[in-house]
């Protein structure tokens, strides 16, 4: 077991197990990638899964908005992508730019091409390097987040071939083959388990599951397909970290669209912290969860291109609408309200920090 150095700074931990802190820990989804000219000039030597893969490159781009950010940013998350779980299952993914699988599997048939039993250490172990040696090279200013993505936004995607706007073809399975889909989704969530738990074996202190696509499901559709996979992921993972005598770490859910679901799935899911994209007002969030889970989130990434003022603007009014009666922060990390896109001037991403610090102090 790797001995790391001592953590200085754990308000992320604190506010994802519930507690009241004396300001929002601040981090923001894709912070570690393409907004960044220090990540866009390493890029372009190296095509993106070959970064994904080499534990140094990945480390260094984890590390590069901390460094920038020093002293404003509470927690680092790996470098890595959602789509490395169906690599690993067998499937071929390239880059170029979007996402895109050369061969998709188009009838329940196809589903054997996978690898039935994945060795997560081998076909994954790049990514529990890269881990380790972030923790390593983090000494201890934030905790570092791992994660995956949920078994429905990778079942969308390994059938679709890549992104879709209709997800004609995902959906098709759901209600033409209902039982073969929930075997895959279960299949995948499997893998999940397993890539988690290593995570945090080499070193990750919080986890956080991405359901990008929960928001094209229907309530029904979501109860039936999506949630199963998702409480499967948190109860596993508990069980196995449990009996092999590693401490329990918070764990994050988004599941971008779905803000009708938080209702259960604060109540039974099995997540410390639910993520809210913008769509929905944090007042109205906070009364639904009713103090069960913590929440994360919700500006809207496009207000990052509005100046200095819309900035601080939308900050101040989130930060009002996240305290509790007392004006005081409750369980809550601050963040956008999905992935920092690429235009972005980083010097307004301080701004933003800056700006939570500043609305978000009891």
């Amino acid at each position: 077991m790797v001995e790391f150095p001592p953590l200085r700074n754990d308000l992320l931990l604190r506010a994802a197990r519930g507690e009241k802190t004396e300001r929002a820990p601040v981090w923001i989804m894709r912070q570690a990638g393409r907004y960044l000219p220090e990540f866009r000039a390493l890029r372009a030597d190296h095509e993106f899964f070959e970064i994904c893969r080499t534990p140094e490159l990945a480390t260094e781009i984890t590390l590069q908005p901390i460094r920038r950010y020093s002293g404003l940013i509470d927690a680092s998350i790996i470098f890595s992508d959602i789509l490395v779980i169906p690599q690993a299952m067998g499937m071929e993914v390239l880059m170029n730019p979007g996402p895109s699988f050369p061969d998709p599997l188009n009838i329940p048939a196809d589903v054997s091409k996978l690898r039935q039993n994945v060795d997560v250490e081998k076909e994954l172990g790049y990514v529990f390097k890269a881990i380790t040696q972030t923790r390593i090279g983090l000494k201890g200013e934030v905790p570092l987040i791992g994660f995956c993505g949920a078994p429905w936004t990778l079942f969308a995607y390994m059938i679709e071939g890549g992104g879709s706007k209709t997800f004609t073809k995902a959906k098709t399975w759901l209600f033409k083959y209902p039982e073969e889909s929930k075997a895959l989704l279960l299949q995948i969530a499997d893998v999940c388990v397993d890539f988690l738990v290593g995570q945090v074996k080499a070193g990750a202190q919080l986890l956080q599951v991405f359901d990008s696509w929960a928001g094209e499901l229907s309530p029904l559709d979501f109860s039936l397909f999506s949630l199963p996979t998702l409480k499967h992921i948190s109860k596993s993972v508990r069980e196995k970290l449990s009996n092999q005598s590693i401490p329990e770490i918070p764990m994050t859910l988004f599941a971008k669209g779905a803000n009708y679901a938080l209702g259960e799935l604060a109540k039974d899911s099995g997540y410390d912290v639910l993520g809210l994209d913008w769509c929905i007002e944090p007042s109205v969030a906070r009364k639904i969860v009713d103090g069960k889970v913590a929440l994360q989130g919700n500006m809207d990434p496009n207000v990052l291109y509005g100046g200095r003022e819309a900035i601080e603007s939308a900050v101040k009014r989130m930060c009002e609408k996240f305290k509790d009666g007392n004006g005081e922060v409750g369980a809550w990390i601050a963040n956008l309200g999905h992935g920092i896109t690429p235009g972005v001037n980083p010097e307004d991403v301080r701004w933003f920090f800056e700006c939570i610090h500043k609305y978000s102090a009891r």
